[in-house]
């Protein structure tokens, strides 16, 4: 068998890369899948970029950082498959969140309500003199960050001069607020809920409501290798799409969450996962669409997802607009790969490789080949639309 080997980080998000190895997705195309756990997503970065691995369960926006030249190495990556949509949810100290409570916070509140009270927490804090909040995100070029900071900017908080933003590895969170180094953090599951369990932290929102059908963890590969192991990458993009299938039925949670909890993956209480496959935080309503493994073409690599976190580099003036910065951001997303991957096996693909993100308040069906896919809902907490087509009217609207 052909041996491959990925770098991955212990989240909820590896479940398709985990039960491509362990239910023999990939020996079935003739993978050996060969899974190294990483502890932090520089580690994982730069271990794919020096060819210590071949592909890598990556942060969505990382490998356009990567591209743009935004990180120490010069390494060209791509992104031929998405490991999925949602996944990740904010949490506070639970200090925070009784002072969020006097200013109208609680369980049921939306991600709207959550920035506002959170708001008042930080205003009053300045008029008292006290420090300001820290928020931990795990790379300040992930999903993460740029999801927080939009939600935190839409609440009229400025993230750059009303609290602190610090990078800790997503495992670390948990212990980084319960030892008070942090206020609150944005991380993939099972880290919210673990921090969580103690009935020191509480969940005050999550990704699914900030951005609903958002992107999170991709499958990311160097380039060269793409090139060079082209039928390599489409033999395992099909055993991905075939585990990914597994993956979202939910007769499969319970297995899936024992083969989770293995200390060689996520390594925590098969009970915590298997909730948060279900969508059920501790403290919160049930939320079916919490994470995504498949429906919704999950699993595409949407060049639209790349030019919204290229948009949100540009609004964080960390690289400017240029044709050529926004061609970069959009080729980093490789949806010719998936489809050369995976049309001959008869799967729905979509046609376009774009689209206008937010737009869908319901599901809806799209036309693609092999039958129409179910797309949506996708909006963001706030009502705004992107379109890909017209980034910079979009920066423009922004607060």
């Amino acid at each position: 068998m052909k041996p491959v080997r990925a770098g991955f980080l212990p989240l909820l998000d590896s479940a398709i890369l985990v039960a491509a190895k362990e239910r023999g997705f990939a020996a079935a195309e003739g993978i050996e899948l060969v899974l190294t756990k990483e502890t932090s997503w520089a580690n994982v970065r730069d271990r794919l970029c020096v060819g210590q691995f071949d592909v890598a369960h990556m942060l969505a926006p990382l490998p356009i950082a990567q591209n743009l030249g935004l990180m120490p190495l010069k390494t060209k990556l791509v992104v031929p498959f998405a490991l999925g949509l949602g996944g990740n949810a904010i949490t506070v100290s639970s200090e925070t969140a009784k002072a969020m409570s006097q200013f109208g916070f609680h369980s049921l509140a939306g991600p709207a309500a959550a920035g506002k009270a959170l708001l008042q927490v930080i205003q009053a804090g300045a008029a008292l003199g006290k420090p300001k909040l820290k928020f931990g995100v795990v790379h300040a070029f992930s999903s993460h960050a740029y999801e927080l900071r939009y939600w935190l900017a839409e609440s009229g908080i400025d993230p750059d001069q009303d609290l602190s933003i610090v990078v800790v590895p997503p495992s670390f969170l948990p212990d980084a607020l319960a030892s008070h180094e942090i206020d609150g953090f944005c991380v993939g599951e099972p880290w919210n809920s673990v921090a969580a369990q103690n009935s020191q932290s509480v969940i005050i929102t999550t990704k699914s409501q900030i951005w609903r059908s958002s992107p999170e963890k991709v499958l990311a590969a160097r380039k060269a290798w793409s090139e060079h192991e082209r039928d390599t990458l489409h033999v395992l993009i099909r055993a991905l799409h075939r585990s990914a299938q597994w993956c979202a039925i939910p007769e499969n949670f319970g297995e899936l969450a024992n083969l989770l909890s293995s200390p060689r993956y996520l390594g925590i209480a098969p009970e915590i996962i298997h909730a948060s496959l279900q969508g059920l935080l501790p403290g919160r309503p049930l939320e079916s669409d919490f994470i995504v493994f498949f429906d919704r073409a999950a699993n595409f690599p949407w060049q639209s997802h790349a030019l919204w976190f290229f948009s949100q580099m540009l609004r964080w003036r960390e690289i400017s607009l240029s044709v050529e910065n926004e061609e970069v951001a959009r080729m980093t997303y490789r949806p010719d790969i998936y489809r050369a991957a995976l049309g001959p096996t008869g799967a729905k693909l979509p046609g376009a490789s774009s689209k206008v993100e937010g737009a869908l308040t319901e599901t809806r069906p799209m036309p693609a080949l092999n039958g129409p896919l179910a797309m949506g809902p996708d909006g963001f907490f706030d009502g705004r639309i992107f379109d890909p087509a017209q980034i910079k009217a979009y920066l423009d609207a922004l607060p």
